[in-house]
């Protein structure tokens, strides 16, 4: 941490750590490593890794790793080059009339041969995982898988710094969704979780990413998440076409879902609703007073657009007594 570079670095990330009650002299917290071993065995209330996640060869081990060393509520600091960041870089690099070209050998050589089963296989024997692309939503859901709440995350001289902390064992799940067709989780008949089969139309690790969009971006009114940065590009014209939704045939053939009647909601989606009891082919609306204006006209879509199709379904609704409350309703 000689250089002018790392120094004024440094200075910056305190300045950001500040903010959470960490005002220690963080020198000894720093490390600039790829192998998880370097790090000493003792616990640290702070790690802060200068290395870009994209040069680990295997990311998630690392940070179970880091989340080990670490006590409860402490924080990590990490930094990674994300996809668009990259794109930048390279175009910058790349001389005038190669740019086009240059881009599609990248794309084919970082992105897609890392996908394919046999192919992978001699891609990481020969880069070691070394320089590997690797989205934002990515970066923020396998931290998250890893037992880390995202604090806060921000760029800085053309990287994605990420300001987290632990908050529970990682999850080691051994079957994330990383391939072109997948089973996401979802509430089923009678309030059970189904795996429903799609093609993938956002990046990997998106799934953790969930509860902290919806945090940032709130929902819209049609209930979708305003400026999802977890969706790809072609993943706009499958969804814009429905065409992502196609392997459900399967769970239809299973007897997991109708031909006719709503999609599946997640269960980020399905607490995000007035409190209904959904666990029938109908459902019960319970309102406090508290809804907003959204909340009431979202409801209203339940009752008039899903009548019989499922959980979605509201034949019933309790309301206070209140006669305002009643106008209010009635008004809308």
């Amino acid at each position: 941490m000689n250089s002018k570079d790392d120094n004024n670095l440094v200075e910056f990330l305190k300045d950001k750590l500040s903010r959470y009650n960490i005002s220690d002299n963080i020198s000894d917290s720093i490390f600039k490593i790829t192998d998880y071993t370097k790090i000493d065995n003792k616990n640290h209330s702070l790690i802060i890794n200068l290395s870009i996640v994209n040069n680990i060869r295997r990311v998630n081990k690392f940070h179970e790793a880091i989340n080990r060393k670490l006590d409860s509520d402490s924080f990590y600091v990490s930094c990674a080059e994300t996809m668009e960041e990259r794109r930048r870089r390279v175009r910058n690099k790349t001389p005038f009339g190669f740019k086009t070209i240059v881009r599609i050998i990248d794309f084919i050589y970082k992105r897609v041969f890392p996908k394919l089963p046999i192919v992978k296989f001699l891609y990481f024997s020969i880069t070691k995982g070394y320089n590997r692309v690797i989205s934002k939503a990515e970066i923020l859901g396998r931290l998250v898988s890893c037992g880390f709440e995202i604090i806060e995350y921000f760029e800085n001289n053309n990287l994605l710094y990420v300001i987290s902390k632990k908050t529970k064992k990682p999850d080691y799940n051994m079957n994330p969704s990383y391939g072109f067709l997948f089973k996401m989780k979802r509430v089923g008949y009678k309030g059970k979780i189904i795996g429903v089969y799609k093609i993938r139309t956002m990046y990997p690790y998106s799934e953790y990413c969930q509860d902290l969009i919806i945090k940032e971006n709130k929902l819209s009114e049609s209930g979708k998440i305003s400026n999802d940065f977890r969706i790809t590009t072609w993943g706009k014209f499958f969804r814009r076409f429905w065409i992502d939704e196609l392997p459900m045939v399967i769970n239809f053939f299973k007897g997991q879902l109708n031909i006719v009647g709503v999609r599946p909601l997640s269960v980020g989606y399905f607490s995000k609703y007035p409190n209904i009891i959904r666990k029938n082919r109908t459902s019960i609306a319970v309102l406090d007073g508290n809804e907003t204006e959204i909340d009431l006209k979202n409801l209203a879509k339940d009752i008039l657009l899903y009548y019989g199709l499922g959980c979605r379904n509201v034949s019933k609704i309790y309301i206070p007594k209140e006669v305002h409350y009643i106008w209010r309703c009635w008004r809308l």
